[in-house]
């Protein structure tokens, strides 16, 4: 069951492989305390032409992507530096004699993945039962149970949902149907006959779709893989582009649940809703792409029943094959890993080990996690940081030109209920439901993700829960939720080059105040602009406001959209719109608050940098990062945030500070005119 409307810091495929490498090395104490990477500082380029490569230069002529990795940059290393703390947390659990219930869980959840030899001699059998009950399915009126059980084990179907707050009234949880089924990353891999990289691509992914059949045991594998790649390209034709899907209010389409069967004559809704479990939970549902259910309908009545289970069975493979033998797991790193990213080597299984019990026992971890190495000092530091934002956006608001004074009010009613949260949660989740066995890896991962499947469903008809946390406290990541209206700093991304506590404020404004500015401004971003501060889907603009706030926006989407990090590959400005204008705006108010925190005071000149110098150099090197050119392109085609050399240098192009901060002027690379220069909070 997936959850798909929080606006993170980072989202997508790349989440867990992008980062910054060479930060291991221990600084000298006048660089700790500018927080400025200063040995990656390439003089050659000029801040003024290429402020991401003069910033990073060095270390991206000299990092190399580790093998096993798509793409290195600050969030990566982050998460790899975390690894080795995790691992000893889930090992001591492993180890513990006489160890609690939730200890054991960990250890044995750990465990199970690490006992290779029982996986190499169970093979495919783990799925035997339910690659025969598929098999055995001889009508399609089968169908709507198969595509529930399915989403109960989180294995793709074409039909997916979710539980969250109803976008209309943020009191109740509601059901969201919504467009899935795919087994590459977006529908242009299906349809952009004219790329010869997307169409290679999608034959490799039919050759590999054979493999995974074949292991198996399929002997009509090759026209079972023919057949499913056509019956995706069909699903592809009739789902909605990324860019569609950013639209909140075409995607609320309220539908009484006694009447969602309309839009699939052909497919047994009621038999559907009642295998997932929704039916007698509510009385309604959202149906975010209704086309799609409607093209649906039709593209299963002219698929051959034989494909639609060959279909199945496939997805049930491909979402066990990390837990399988030796075989499966090469197979779909092959494709998955190498294919579609570019990494040369697979993870070590100890690593891989500690991400399958953390994507199951993610808070159980973090507790240990939190107690160990988060002080309660940066939480402290970190609220402070928080408030002076939140003061600065404030003021911001009210200083602009382009908003109405009507509109301005109720964007400060907005912003007086947002909900700050940082590093874990005040309460930790209850696993004493989740059975975990030792010697049984995949039945693990099939209880976990039924597990976490009820907890999600019995949230239909119940109060909401304003303590719950979407992230772990181990997460390198930040998010906005707009129906909770809050924004969520989980304890792991408090770390340099986000926050260093033993670095002048400069730094630590550029970096983490960066990121919390950005995930403020995503309440009034495009799509966050469309909530009001209780979280309701509520147009509190006037007309006025809407038309300047889009000739602002139509300026970034230009801007962004002419970028282009692979050649015939541009930056989509529509899809990454909302992820922009957090940047751009974020980092105009933490500059704001910075300046606020000096108190009229002068920042002191630190290893020969400004101030002001060393808060744009915090937020450059926080996206100091190296991709694989295949992880690029699924990047471009799927990710809402742009690549991280225009998240650098794309918000210093609108950034008046940095103007000032580094003297650019007209003829300079970085240059913009004023009139084009994008300023929205």
């Amino acid at each position: 069951m997936k959850r798909h409307l929080l606006s993170a810091l980072t989202l997508g495929l790349l989440a867990g492989v992008c980062g910054i490498a060479g930060a291991a090395d221990k600084a000298s104490a006048s660089k700790a305390a500018s927080g400025i990477a200063t040995e990656y500082v390439d003089p050659s380029v000029r801040a003024q032409d290429d402020f991401f490569v003069h910033t990073n230069g060095k270390w991206l002529a000299t990092t190399e992507i580790p093998a096993d990795k798509s793409s290195w940059g600050s969030f990566a290393k982050l998460r790899e530096d975390i690894q080795p703390q995790l691992r000893q947390i889930i090992e001591d659990a492993a180890a513990a004699k006489n160890a609690g219930a939730e200890q054991q869980r960990i250890g044995d959840f750990y465990a199970s993945f690490m006992d290779e030899a029982r996986v190499e001699q169970l093979a495919i059998a783990p799925l035997k039962d339910q690659l025969a009950r598929i098999a055995a399915i001889g009508d399609k009126k089968a169908l709507p149970e198969l595509f529930a059980t399915a989403n109960r084990y989180g294995v793709t179907m074409p039909i997916n949902f979710g539980i969250h707050q109803d976008n209309r009234d943020s009191t109740k949880y509601v059901a969201d149907f919504y467009q899935d089924g795919l087994g590459l990353p977006d529908r242009d891999y299906y349809l952009k006959k004219d790329d010869a990289k997307l169409a290679d691509a999608l034959a490799k992914y039919e050759v590999h779709v054979a493999k995974m059949l074949t292991l198996a045991g399929d002997a009509n594998a090759a026209a079972n893989a023919k057949a499913i790649v056509a019956f995706e390209t069909e699903l592809a034709k009739i789902q909605w582009s990324k860019v569609e899907l950013r639209d909140p209010v075409k995607a609320y389409n309220k539908v009484d649940i006694a009447k969602v069967g309309e839009l699939m004559p052909g497919f047994d809704w009621n038999a559907y809703l009642a295998a997932t479990g929704v039916q007698g939970k509510a009385t309604y549902v959202i149906v975010s792409q209704p086309t799609y259910l409607q093209g649906l309908d039709k593209v299963l009545a002219s698929t051959s029943l034989d494909t639609l289970k060959a279909y199945a069975q496939w997805h049930l493979i491909h979402e066990a094959a990390p837990y399988l033998s030796k075989a499966f797991v090469d197979e779909n790193f092959a494709f998955y890993g190498t294919t579609l990213s570019g990494a040369t080597e697979n993870r070590p299984r100890w690593k891989r080990g500690v991400s399958t019990t953390e994507s199951a026992l993610g808070e159980a971890i973090g507790k240990v996690y939190v107690q160990q190495h988060f002080p309660p000092e940066y939480k402290a530091r970190m609220e402070a940081l928080v408030k002076n934002l939140l003061t600065a956006f404030r003021q911001s608001i009210n200083t602009l030109d382009w908003m109405t004074p009507a509109t301005k009010k109720e964007a400060q009613a907005k912003l007086a209920k947002f909900t700050t949260k940082i590093g874990y949660p005040n309460k930790w989740r209850d696993y004493s439901a989740l059975t975990v066995k030792r010697d049984d890896l995949v039945g693990n991962v099939w209880r976990a993700a039924e597990f976490n499947y009820n907890k999600e469903l019995n949230k239909l008809g119940k109060p909401i829960d304003r303590d719950e946390w979407l992230m772990t406290p181990q997460t390198v990541n930040a998010y906005y939720n707009p129906e909770m209206n809050e924004i969520v700093f989980p304890a792991s991304i408090l770390q340099p080059p986000f926050f260093d506590p033993k670095a002048d404020d400069a730094v630590n404004y550029g970096g983490i105040g960066g990121v919390i500015g950005h995930e403020i401004s995503h309440g009034f971003d495009d799509q966050g602009a469309q909530y009001d501060g209780d979280g309701n889907l509520r147009d509190w603009w006037s007309a006025a406001d809407h038309k300047n706030f889009k000739a602002k926006t139509g300026q970034l989407v230009a801007q962004y959209s002419a970028f282009s990090p692979l050649p015939g590959y541009n930056v989509n400005g529509e899809l990454t719109l909302g992820e922009n204008i957090g940047d751009n705006s974020g980092l105009a108010v933490a500059y704001k608050a910075y300046k606020l925190s000096l108190k009229g005071k002068k920042a002191p000149v630190i290893d020969g940098l400004t101030g002001d110098q060393r808060f744009y150099m915090g937020w450059s090197q926080v996206w100091r990062m190296k991709m694989r050119e295949p992880a690029q392109i699924v990047q471009i085609k799927t990710d809402p945030h742009a690549p991280g050399q225009f998240r650098a240098n794309g918000t210093m192009r609108n950034q008046p500070g940095f103007y000032e901060a580094f003297g650019v002027k007209s003829g300079d690379k970085m240059y913009l005119p004023p009139k084009d220069r994008v300023i929205i909070w």
